[in-house]
């Protein structure tokens, strides 16, 4: 039965992904681009259709942010940007090989995510410069420093890039603690995409639970890295002394 379920909801997902797809070339086409519509577009489909469908049941602390500025989250699964699309119409940073997985790869290309190759310098740069450009447009981006998933209860050490250039030009950071109650949904090592997701979503509920901080602040790349991470950090114990 778990397997008939998580493969019933894997083909929901592509549908579901291949309609946004239609209807956000159909609107690219007769009415030009609108990234803030396109946003909108999406965070509806996540609200209304993903999320609901594939049995995910949001526990959620904080207040999401409505300025520009960078959100700075740990990394437990490749839903953890779609949970943190469904508060906010941001952009989300992923590793380029998403760019060019069937189907997936195309909504997010046309539903606005900036794509990095993690191991080449050249792509970090242009990225963090795209970060900057967007949240100077007043755009929020959705940042994980961890650069990979992991099931530490802690973060692991955040990558520095993102918090100079956010120091530097004077953006906000906003931590973002997410944890899933069932360590067994998180995406780790040589796991593959639909194995995962089939055996993930194939149980009835899928319990997640995110915490937004508050906006911080400082021109001191170190300082904000560190606050950024023991925000995070503390949230992330609160969460399993609540939940777990």
């Amino acid at each position: 039965m778990k397997q008939i379920r998580g493969i019933f909801r894997l083909l929901y997902f592509l549908c579901f992904t291949i309609a946004l797809i239609i209807r956000v070339r159909w609107i690219a086409a007769t009415a030009g681009v609108d990234m803030r519509r396109f946003l909108r577009i999406r965070q509806s489909w996540v609200r209304r259709y993903l999320l609901p469908v594939l049995g995910v049941r949001l526990v959620v602390r904080g207040t999401p942010p409505d300025i520009p500025c960078i959100l700075m989250a740990n990394h437990r699964s490749y839903l953890d940007p779609a949970v943190i699309c469904r508060d906010v119409l941001a952009f989300p940073v992923s590793k380029a090989e998403v760019a060019n997985w069937p189907i997936i790869g195309v909504g997010a290309k046309l539903t606005g995510v900036l794509f990095v190759k993690r191991d080449n310098p050249g792509s970090r740069k242009a990225t963090l410069n795209a970060i900057g450009e967007k949240v100077a447009e007043g755009f929020p981006v959705i940042l994980f420093p961890e650069g990979t998933t992991h099931a530490q209860p802690r973060t692991i050490p955040f990558r520095p890039g993102a918090f100079q250039m956010a120091a530097e030009r004077g953006i906000p950071v906003v931590p973002v603690a997410f944890d899933f109650k069932d360590p067994q949904k998180y995406w780790l090592g040589d796991d593959t995409f639909l194995p995962h997701f089939i055996r993930c979503f194939g149980e009835r509920f899928t319990d997640v639970f995110v915490h937004y901080g508050p906006a911080i602040r400082n021109n001191d790349a170190n300082i904000l890295l560190r606050e950024t991470q023991a925000w995070v950090d503390d949230a992330l114990a609160n969460l399993r002394r609540e939940f777990f």
